[in-house]
């Protein structure tokens, strides 16, 4: 299989394969295990305060000796209202006794404790830190930090989730577009509106390729060299992987996390918000049963800054019932082996595909 293409030679690797940047999930020796594999890392800073993104920055660098994408969020904060206040205490309250009815002892912060970021102190940070590509999602960057990265040679890769987001990235100036299905775990990339994102990935991505310039990368229900051949016919330069990685050797999911997958059934794998106010997939249990479809879900980030503390309790407790377990839409055996050889396994089995 030939793997040189437009994209091997602006990322500067052999295999035109990503390493999803899966907050949660990621770590810096998964980045760096992606590296050796050929392929290429990515660190989710999500909306890390700036300091905590130059130090994990500084963390990953000192294991890898290679380049890596560092991922943000680029989501709109919610205009911070008395309802929005109202609404918060409510649900802080279901939550809290919720929590106790299940044994997990845990005191949820007021809405005057959270933390909330915006991304531009980020784009400083990673400016400064020497970083030189850039992937984000949930929205979009705005027109003054698109051209303060590219004055300073920051590779950019926007997410997007339909031919209109793509073509708004486009039109910005986005160097690369990560087409991502329905299938994918974790948070869907949705910025146009909040509606259920309903595109299948391989319906979407030859949609996409053939409205915009710029290359591709598809996400979505990649797993083995079939469907990264099919990806690859239907447009994609490369490919991003996240579930396969999920239960790898490096993976920050723990033991109990990981038996939860052993066992997977598609009927267990469902898109919800309960988690962070935001769609997401990934594996249903009590939490979810309890929230999904009740006016108990505030706004992202509100939503995922209040489940925060208790999803540490639970995972503290080793309860996966109250933790959240992203997943993609494809079950298969989720290997624990070290991210190395996970993806070498699959550049070897597409290369199989291709003879």
């Amino acid at each position: 299989m030939n793997w040189k293409n437009r994209l091997t030679d602006i990322l500067g690797i052999p295999y035109p394969i990503i390493q999803a940047p899966m907050y949660g999930v990621t770590t810096p020796q998964m980045v760096a295990a992606a590296n050796a594999a050929g392929c290429l890392g990515s660190l989710p800073l999500a909306d890390m305060p700036a300091a905590q993104c130059a130090a994990l920055i500084r963390k990953t660098r000192a294991i890898t000796g290679q380049s890596f994408v560092v991922n943000i969020f680029t989501h709109q904060l919610p205009v911070v209202t008395p309802e929005l206040r109202s609404q918060y205490e409510m649900v802080k309250t279901y939550l809290e006794q919720l929590s106790a009815k299940n044994g997990i002892d845990v005191l949820l912060p007021g809405f005057d404790d959270l933390q909330v970021n915006g991304y531009k102190e980020q784009v400083e940070a990673i400016i400064e830190e020497g970083c030189k590509i850039l992937s984000f999602t949930f929205g979009n960057l705005d027109d003054d930090s698109i051209r303060l990265l590219k004055e300073n040679e920051v590779l950019l890769i926007g997410t997007c989730t339909s031919v209109e987001e793509a073509l708004v990235l486009e039109r910005s100036g986005i160097d690369i577009i990560c087409v991502q299905g329905i299938e994918a775990g974790g948070h869907q990339g949705r910025f146009i509106d909040d509606n259920v994102p309903l595109r299948g990935g391989f319906s979407l991505l030859p949609q996409v390729f053939d409205a915009v310039a710029v290359p591709l990368i598809y996400a979505g229900g990649i797993y083995n060299g079939r469907t990264l051949q099919a990806a690859k016919t239907l447009g994609a330069a490369a490919y991003q992987v996240g579930s396969l990685l999920i239960a790898s050797e490096e993976s920050l999911l723990q033991d109990f996390e990981k038996q939860k997958l052993e066992a997977l059934d598609e009927s267990q794998i469902v898109l919800t918000k309960s988690f962070s106010g935001r769609y997401a997939r990934g594996i249903r249990n009590t939490f979810i049963n309890a929230i999904e479809d009740t006016g108990y879900i505030l706004p992202y980030p509100y939503q995922n800054k209040i489940t925060g503390a208790l999803r540490a309790a639970a995972k503290k407790a080793g309860n996966a019932e109250f933790t959240n377990i992203w997943v993609g839409q494809s079950v298969y055996d989720f290997s624990t082996s070290s991210t190395t050889d996970i993806l070498k396994t699959l550049i070897a089995d597409a290369e199989q595909e291709n003879t």
